[in-house]
Formats: structure tokens, C-alpha cells, sequence
């Protein structure tokens, strides 16, 4: 049973930072790959960071690439997004996702998705 609960999001002031985590309670988080996502009001839901578990390569969307910063604690079964000078356009909802066998970098490919937490960037 899969179930990734993100930590709480939060509202920063625009250039601020703020880190996610998103832990499944009482189990492993090791599958291919876990990945975070996030879906602005009235937008999609898109794509922001992956990692792989076991080599810890990592991709990113470019319009966080050089801000934010995927990691993974396997002691902890945590899965971690650092996200630094945050602006307006960095408001949304965060989601956590699991790949079980392959990492698409899409929706569609997502076996397991978090409820989300809320991050607002006020400016």
C-alpha cells in the first residue's frame, strides 16, 4: 500500500525559501523514481522535479532548474524538494508522485500521487 503524504506547505514572501517532504508512514518510498508536481489555480498539473531512488539522477522543469532541488533521505524514506527564490508564479499546489518501474516526467505515467499541500508566494 502506497500512500505519500506531503509535509504542509505554507505561504513565503517572493525570494523566500521553503522545503517539502513527502514520506509514505510506515513504509519504503523505494520504487524507480518519485517525483514532484504542481498545479497553479485554473492550470494543469506540471511537472517540476524527479528522482530516481536507487542512483539519485534527477531532471528538472526549466523554469525551476538553478531554484529548486530534489533529493531523497533513504535512511528516512523521504523524499525532498528545496525550493529557493521563490516568486508569484511558484504558487500552487505541490504534489508528490511515485514511479513504480518508469520515470515519464508526465502525468499520465504517475502510479501514485500525495494529496497535495499548498504553497502560496506573496509578492
Amino acid at each position: 500500500q502506497v500512500q505519500l503524504v506531503e509535509s504542509e506547505g505554507g505561504l513565503v514572501q517572493a525570494g523566500g525559501s521553503l522545503r517539502l517532504s513527502c514520506t509514505n508512514p510506515g513504509r519504503t518510498l523505494s520504487s524507480f523514481a518519485m517525483a514532484w508536481f504542481r498545479q497553479a489555480p485554473g492550470k494543469s498539473r506540471d511537472f517540476v522535479a524527479a528522482i530516481t531512488w536507487i542512483g539519485g539522477s534527477t531532471i528538472y522543469a526549466p523554469s525551476v532548474e538553478g531554484r529548486f532541488t530534489i533529493s531523497r533521505d533513504k535512511d528516512r524514506n523521504m523524499l525532498l524538494l528545496q525550493m529557493n527564490s521563490l516568486g508569484s508564479e511558484d504558487t500552487a499546489v505541490y504534489y508528490c508522485a511515485q514511479y513504480k518501474t518508469t520515470l515519464t516526467a508526465t502525468v499520465e505515467g504517475v502510479d501514485y500521487w500525495g494529496k497535495g499541500t499548498l504553497v502560496i508566494v506573496s509578492s
